[in-house]
């Protein structure tokens, strides 16, 4: 299932989403001027690879941070930002923008310690992508929006099917594969197609928990009835 775009309008304009969007961008045409080789220590400085963590060396701790702005390819960047575009503005209308800041870096760090840990610390496969903070916006969303549509693409062999979807449904879906494929990899020897599972499964659940905290003191959005998916 590929998201097209959500009913919910954003009652201000998402400044620090596009920002985040912008940030990725220009990193990722920084990557892609770069040699092979130069590529390949640019990830393992900046990527966040388990066995180069270090309590002595409090340095090795910054690609906690950095790792969420370094991707893998147009694909993976492309995919990362159109979810972003898609469904951050409304996250941050709804915490405001510096919390909103806050919520997506705390949620990103969480997501790769969560990656780190099922990957083991002997690990020295480098975790790079956005989608652990994302994935940490759509937690956030599913809390506050459960009953938005979201206009979703859905490939029947090669037909493809624009449908509708509750947000509750396409976020609740997206979650149980997550997590399925998260043990999955956990029970096998081979990698996991390269994709940080767990960091999405974190980061979601971080989203989960955290969404309400980071709305005290906030005034209670207004929507349009038509937005929603009816009961």
């Amino acid at each position: 299932m590929f998201p097209i775009k959500d009913t919910i309008r954003a009652q201000s304009f998402p400044i620090v989403n596009w920002i985040l969007i912008v940030a990725n961008a220009l990193v990722f045409l920084l990557e892609i001027s770069m040699s092979d080789g130069e590529l390949n220590r640019f990830i393992y400085t900046w990527g966040l690879v388990p066995n180069q963590l270090n309590t002595a060396q409090p340095l090795t701790f910054v690609p906690f941070f950095t790792h969420m702005f370094l991707h893998g390819g147009w694909l993976h960047v492309i995919s990362n930002m159109w979810i972003l575009f898609i469904f951050g503005d409304n996250v941050e209308d709804r915490i405001g923008s510096l919390r909103y800041l806050i919520f997506y870096l705390a949620g990103g760090i969480i997501a790769g310690a969560l990656q780190v840990f099922t990957s083991g610390l002997a690990s020295d496969v480098p975790a790079i992508g956005a989608s652990g903070a994302i994935a940490a916006i759509l937690g956030a969303y599913f809390v506050f929006y459960p009953r938005a549509r979201v206009l979703t693409l859905i490939p029947i062999f090669v037909i493809p099917w624009m449908v509708n979807v509750p947000a509750i449904v396409y976020l609740g879906v997206w979650f149980v594969t997550q997590l399925f494929q998260g043990v999955m990899a956990l029970s096998s020897t081979a990698a996991a197609g390269g994709i940080a599972w767990w960091a999405h499964i974190g980061g979601f659940l971080f989203g989960l928990i955290m969404a309400y905290p980071f709305t005290i003191g906030r005034k209670p959005a207004r929507w349009y009835p038509d937005q929603y998916w009816p009961y």
